[in-house]
């Protein structure tokens, strides 16, 4: 028997399901509420858009200022200053100021002035903060006006906690979901060998097990995918992008870099990384992973 949970949270929505046989309805609700707990916990950490935040605070730092900051913030960081050198530059959670260059107040494309644009890059690149550890966990910016933002890895950061979490309440038979466009599997339900998912909306069948598998493309926002190394958003393609990695936070991250990177840099890439795989679908209406 399958128990099902779902919790709103990082402006999402976040579902668990446990299918174990010697876990019983009380006992499945009870480590899901403990999930969302520690969810909405990280939110209130990694959340630019909660004042008072990590993030929050990192992004009011001027050059040469830093901040202490939480092992969840660290963690989040480290993958990110790491895949920002592994991607090339491809994945970068700074490019914030470009999003407000190249979108107006509805949310429209428009084109920025060569000057606004100049500007912007002397603010974003993950090359711009430096991890440090001297009596706790600090950051220190090396620009003024950098935006954080952890929304490219994050759901897939608290995915992988969330199994943490329930390996501690022993379950091992679980499917995480954040929003659609991130899965984790734990084990495979009960005589089955893996978890059955659906890619962009029945275009591919895919099972998975003790794995993650992640997804971005244009159907749903449009042209709202930057590339960090241009300073500019990538044309629409009809083409949903997936990653599939042993973490969450991974796949999460590596889904949006792959949407920018070329198939021989992603290649060279997943060659590089047990366990990275790389796969598109054609897609012609919303839909999630």
């Amino acid at each position: 028997m399958m128990h099902c949970f779902e919790e709103h949270a990082m402006a999402t929505s976040f579902q668990v399901i446990i299918a174990q046989e010697d876990v019983d309805e009380a006992y499945a609700a009870q480590a899901a509420e403990a999930v969302f707990t520690e969810i909405r916990r990280l939110e209130d950490e990694l959340s630019r858009f909660r004042p008072g935040s990590d993030i929050w605070r990192l992004s009011r730092l001027r050059a040469g200022e830093s901040a202490r900051v939480s092992l969840a913030t660290w963690d989040c960081l480290s993958l990110a200053k790491a895949m920002h050198e592994e991607t090339g530059g491809a994945f970068d959670i700074t490019i914030g100021p470009l999003m407000h260059l190249w979108r107006d107040e509805n949310d429209n494309l428009r084109q920025p002035p060569p000057e606004a644009l100049e500007r912007a890059r002397k603010s974003v690149g993950s090359h711009l903060f430096d991890l440090h550890e001297d009596d706790g966990l600090h950051v220190t910016v090396r620009a003024d006006h950098m935006v954080f933002d952890l929304g490219g890895l994050g759901k897939g950061y608290a995915l992988d906690q969330a199994a943490v979490l329930l390996g501690e309440w022993s379950i091992t038979r679980a499917f995480l979901n954040a929003g659609d466009s991130t899965l984790l599997a734990l084990g495979s339900p009960p005589g089955e060998d893996a978890w059955e998912v659906t890619l962009a909306e029945g275009a591919r069948f895919l099972t998975l097990r003790d794995r993650s598998l992640s997804g971005s493309g244009f159907m749903v926002k449009g042209a709202h995918i930057m590339d960090p190394r241009t300073l500019q958003p990538l044309s629409v393609r009809e083409k949903r992008g997936y990653a599939l990695a042993p973490a969450a936070a991974l796949s999460d991250a590596l889904s949006t870099a792959f949407m920018i990177l070329d198939p021989e840099a992603i290649h060279s890439l997943c060659a590089r990384n047990p366990g990275v795989e790389w796969l598109e679908v054609w897609e012609t209406r919303e839909g999630g992973a």
